[in-house]
């Protein structure tokens, strides 16, 4: 295992996209102090900002106030990343295979058109997870990212495929013009869920102010969810199934596009 513990602050935001398995695992310890990361414009090693412990690894273990770090995990396709604390923006973005795990909170774009891999954080997290960058016709295409608390604007931002999770409430525009794959909304969210959505599944185990634009299609009746509650607990996230109290009311939209997508709402039966 390499195991990188911050020992100087960065003034600005510091990009280091090297901070990934996929360039460190065959480098010696030296090697990876050298790397090169950028602090403003100015190019300096790794090492001038973090102790550096082990080498030749595909196990990443950092420990540290991250909130200036940018790019850890940029496309990695292998291997794990474990940080103790919080990270900054682009994290895991355009991630490719392995695992990330964050115990703290992120910043704006989390898994940032991202194609595999599994990223978790335990804290909160900022906007865009999960999206396209400006201009991009596509967010994440497929994996896993689960966020245990709240989260920041146009969560699934254009995704095509894949499962985002938010434990907590999630800000306006979740899902904005979403072409496929599901998000999960454990707390609700919000204003303007769905906006503009082609594709894909949005559910929520509690009610939300839906847009007009989405109609009333009666219960939702489909196994699938059962299917589908099977997947979440393998990460450990339970959802309703068909045979509890309750029943997933399904809306469709956004008409405005027209689109053909899909919001899932769970309504428990009131005990008498």
């Amino acid at each position: 295992m390499i195991e990188l513990t911050l020992k100087r602050q960065p003034t600005v935001p510091l990009e280091a996209e090297v901070i990934s398995p996929d360039v460190m695992e065959c480098l010696s310890e030296a090697e990876i102090r050298g790397l090169t990361v950028y602090h403003g414009k100015r190019q300096l090693p790794l090492g001038e900002f973090f102790e550096v412990r082990g080498e030749k690894s595909s196990q990443l273990k950092i420990a540290g106030s991250l909130e200036k770090v940018r790019w850890i995990g940029r496309a990695m396709t292998k291997g794990s990343i474990e940080v103790h604390g919080s990270v900054g923006m682009h994290l895991g973005a355009y991630m490719k295979s392995g695992l990330i795990q964050i115990h703290g909170d992120a910043s704006d774009w989390v898994g940032a058109e991202m194609r595999n891999g599994t990223i978790r954080i335990s804290g909160n997290a900022g906007g865009q997870i999960g999206g396209s960058y400006r201009g991009g016709l596509s967010g994440m295409r497929n994996g896993f990212i689960s966020v245990a608390g709240s989260a920041g604007l146009e969560v699934g931002l254009r995704m095509r495929r894949g499962t985002i999770v938010i434990g907590e409430t999630v800000r306006d525009f979740a899902g904005l013009q979403m072409k496929g794959g599901t998000i999960v909304l454990l707390n609700g969210a919000e204003l303007r869920t769905g906006a503009w959505m082609n594709r894909g599944t949005i559910l929520s185990l509690k009610d939300f102010e839906m847009m007009p634009t989405f109609q009333p299609a009666g219960k939702l009746d489909s196994s699938f969810i059962n299917i589908f509650a099977t997947h979440l607990a393998q990460h450990q996230i339970t959802i309703p199934r068909l045979d509890e109290a309750g029943h997933y009311a399904r809306f469709t939209g956004d008409q405005a596009v027209p689109g053909k997508g899909e919001i899932l709402v769970w309504r428990p039966t009131e005990a008498d």
